[in-house]
């Protein structure tokens, strides 16, 4: 579908769902932050510290070293503006396996899409066609330094073709590239008899996307990456051997500098945005936690916090829902989602649906969301 270039740029480029404040933190390439799979997704938006999946990749790569299979694959796809334009989405496909009992080592890519654009000097002018892009293909190496504790890092490529040519006749545009690394690590306790049931908690942490600023032209403004510090905590209560419950908790926060007035003219213009741009990705990461202008309340505000709770029948039904709260003056992010997982010998199916409860639209809302899984190979031992 051929569509208007700015509109489209604009949807994408702005922080999901960023409103009218100074002071909300935005960032490059913010297709790193949308769940690539529906199992997430149907939790809202969580997987730092649920178990371990094929898509385990954007969460906590830790995660793998506890994975019940030698091998996986997840395919997802995640149409984004669905109820605006039809051909924005993104597709994720990820690959682990488990070198032994103890170590895994996994691949993953997410393709971000904005469809065709037409690019015209005037109505009557013929059309240049553009398709911008973004993608991030990652690595990672997962290790348990125990029976209930594994660890992780990962590297990840950044590309972001989203750079238009001046004029129709000029196709001299390049995409911008970054590198990033993730640091993970993953809790899993042994089976705990409780009353009437037993349990094993979980828990999780990811600093993720931890990497320079990205830069679109020679000369022009830095941008910093999505920096995320993303902390987890669950329980799964096992009723039987066929009925498990799964909650799970997770709070996370954007390690990167909050937007202020440098100057004190009551204002954030230019000259604030220039001092802004001083601030290095590292040290911008240590003054995330101690730079917001209204002090520590307006901190606590910079956290965003999920609910989410998954019921597995037999290892083959799965049901998930889950509730995602942003602060509204850091962006607004409220939405309730639905979930469902069926599971057939090796294939994996799950889906998942956003409901916004936030006055501020959400681009994914309206949207069913697919992703497809495979587990093969040997069972592997974890306790």
């Amino acid at each position: 579908m051929k569509k208007l270039a700015i509109l489209t740029l604009l949807a994408v480029a702005c922080k999901l769902s960023a409103q009218d404040n100074d002071r909300v933190i935005t960032t490059a390439v913010p297709f790193l932050t949308i769940a690539a799979d529906a199992r997430s997704a149907g939790m809202g938006d969580i997987g730092v510290a649920t178990s371990a999946d094929a898509y385990s990749q954007q969460w906590n790569p830790a995660k793998f070293a506890f994975a019940d299979r030698k091998m996986g694959i997840g395919l997802g796809y995640t149409p984004y503006l669905e109820s605006v334009i039809k051909d924005i989405g993104l597709l994720s496909g990820s690959y682990f396996n488990k070198i032994d009992d103890q170590s895994a080592f996994a691949v993953s890519l997410r393709y971000f899409t904005l469809g065709e654009i037409e690019l015209r000097q005037t109505i009557n002018d013929p059309a240049t066609l553009v398709k911008p892009n973004e993608l991030a293909l990652d690595g990672s190496y997962s290790l348990k330094l125990s029976p209930t504790f594994s660890m992780a890092v990962a590297g990840r490529f950044i590309s972001s073709n989203l750079r238009l040519p001046q004029t129709t006749g000029n196709t001299d545009s390049q995409a911008a590239n970054a590198f990033a690394v993730d640091v993970a690590g993953y809790y899993r306790s042994r089976e705990i008899g409780y009353s009437s049931f037993d349990g094993r908690w979980r828990g999780g942490f990811n600093i993720s996307n931890l990497g320079g600023k990205i830069q679109y032209d020679e000369g022009g403004q830095e941008n910093f990456l999505p920096t995320n510090l993303g902390l987890g905590l669950g329980f799964d209560m096992i009723l039987d051997q066929d009925n498990v419950i799964a909650f799970t908790s997770e709070f996370n926060k954007l390690l990167v500098p909050t937007p202020r007035d440098f100057d004190g003219d009551g204002d954030i213009d230019a000259s604030d945005n220039d001092e802004y741009q001083q601030i290095g990705f590292f040290s911008g990461v240590f003054e995330s936690f101690g730079d917001a202008p209204d002090g520590f309340g307006e901190e606590l505000k910079e956290f965003s916090w999920a609910l989410g709770a998954e019921y597995t029948y037999q290892d083959s039904f799965m049901v998930r829902t889950g509730y995602f709260n942003e602060s509204e003056e850091k962006g607004a992010r409220k939405f309730f989602t639905l979930g469902a997982g069926f599971k057939f010998n090796v294939v994996q199916i799950d889906l998942s649906y956003l409901f916004s409860t936030s006055q501020v639209k959400n681009p994914l809302e309206n949207s069913l969301r697919f992703s497809l899984a495979f587990n093969l190979g040997d069972e592997m031992l974890n306790d």
